[in-house]
């Protein structure tokens, strides 16, 4: 069991969505092993069941795995209900995101309303949910997944990037929006990540070993991030630590963002 990280979470209730995989999994198990009670949610039940089983045999949290489609606002607002009444809504993260499509003309209108659907429709719903329960609380604190992709734009990606910097302003407007009743809304926008959605990317593309290499060099650590680093990054807004920071899209990408160095 992971016992040795301070227990900055216990006593909190926290919700991932996309938790089954990838970073929405790290996260989970970050805010878990930090003592939260802790909800993933997802669309992949089998997943997310075996995340959420396994994150509970090894941290000292308490995690629970809720199926969720974050492009039903319906189905989200019921599920925030049922975890404030059984424990409170301390800490939403919200992750659950898709890429799909490449270039402009290669990205059909199908590609382009799910991107829109999941990526910043599923967003807006998570904290549309949230904040009324947050500020009836007294407070909490939101982080949305963006991407490195939403500041500086990715050759290739091109619809992807307009969801993510969607998710940056959208981020930022709302921070002003309700900061003063206590909620702190930030984002966090990685870079390439050792994710299943990351491997997508690079099978699509011509020679993905290639694409995976040419990723690696795009960072001044000439590597590809990991989940944990992105999950701790999160866990970080989240805090106390972090308790004048809000309204900020912080890159976690390898120096990427500030090198200019794009593949």
């Amino acid at each position: 069991m992971v016992t040795d990280r301070p227990q900055r979470f216990a006593d909190r209730t926290v919700v991932v969505t996309g938790a089954a995989s990838g970073i929405g999994r790290a996260t989970a198990e970050r805010f878990a092993a930090e003592g939260a009670t802790v909800a993933l949610t997802d669309v992949d039940v089998a997943g997310g069941r075996a995340a959420a089983a396994e994150i509970d045999d090894r941290t000292p949290g308490d995690t629970r795995f809720h199926e969720l489609d974050v492009r039903d606002d319906d189905a989200v607002d019921r599920c925030l209900d049922r975890l404030e009444e059984a424990s409170g809504l301390d800490v939403l993260v919200n992750n659950a995101g898709t890429v799909a499509g490449g270039r402009l003309e290669d990205t059909t209108v199908d590609q382009r309303d799910h991107l829109m659907a999941v990526n910043v429709t599923g967003v807006w719903n998570g904290c549309h949910a949230a904040v009324p329960r947050m500020v009836d609380d007294g407070g909490g604190a939101i982080v949305n997944v963006a991407s490195t992709a939403g500041l500086l734009g990715a050759p290739g990606l091109s619809t992807y990037s307009m969801t993510k910097a969607a998710v940056v302003n959208f981020t930022r407007a709302l921070a002003g929006e309700v900061g003063a009743e206590g909620v702190r809304v930030n984002a966090v926008c990685p870079g390439t990540i050792e994710t299943p959605m990351a491997h997508t990317d690079f099978q699509r593309q011509a020679d993905p070993t290639a694409a995976r290499e040419r990723a690696a060099a795009a960072t001044s650590l000439d590597r590809l991030g990991e989940p944990a680093e992105v999950a701790a990054a999160i866990a970080f807004l989240a805090s106390e630590a972090a308790s004048f920071v809000t309204g900020a899209a912080l890159p976690v990408d390898g120096g990427t963002a500030a090198t200019l160095r794009q593949r």
